[in-house]
């Protein structure tokens, strides 16, 4: 495995929300570090969800060109897992397994698939691993 760390939804959304307050700050952090290490990554699914919260159940949505660029530069500068028919199948199984949301499963299944050894993560449950995949909160870090 690598020192890869894949990123999910909220840790993006509150790099961009302003109204997260200091969660703001530490997201916007985390997320320049890795831009600077140059081992973020993300699946698709967390573009897609990153998009539709950012413009729509923010307090102060982001306009739909500036949201856009946010993805494109994230395209262009990240590593990025499409998903792919795997992806579902294993997330079900981590459903059944580890009683994991089916959306967090998809995260996890990402990361496990493509040998992807940290989630950065609020939702999933801080220091647990799952085969070999270990969940962190970069919040509280």
């Amino acid at each position: 495995m690598s020192d890869r760390m894949l990123v999910d939804t909220n840790i993006l959304v509150y790099a961009y929300d302003v109204d997260a307050g200091s969660k703001q700050v530490k997201a916007a952090e985390v997320l320049d570090k890795l831009w600077v290490q140059g081992n973020g990554v993300l699946a698709t699914q967390v573009l897609a969800e990153f998009f539709i919260t950012i413009t729509r159940k923010v307090k102060q949505p982001l306009a739909l060109p500036d949201a856009r660029q946010i993805v494109e530069d994230y395209c262009n500068g990240w590593a990025i897992l499409n998903t792919t028919p795997d992806f579902v199948i294993k997330a079900i199984a981590g459903v059944e397994r580890y009683k994991l949301s089916f959306w967090d499963a998809m995260i996890w299944a990402a990361a496990a698939l493509n040998e992807v050894p940290t989630i950065y993560s609020e939702d999933m449950q801080h220091g647990q691993i799952l085969e070999g995949v270990r969940i962190e909160n970069p919040l509280n870090i």
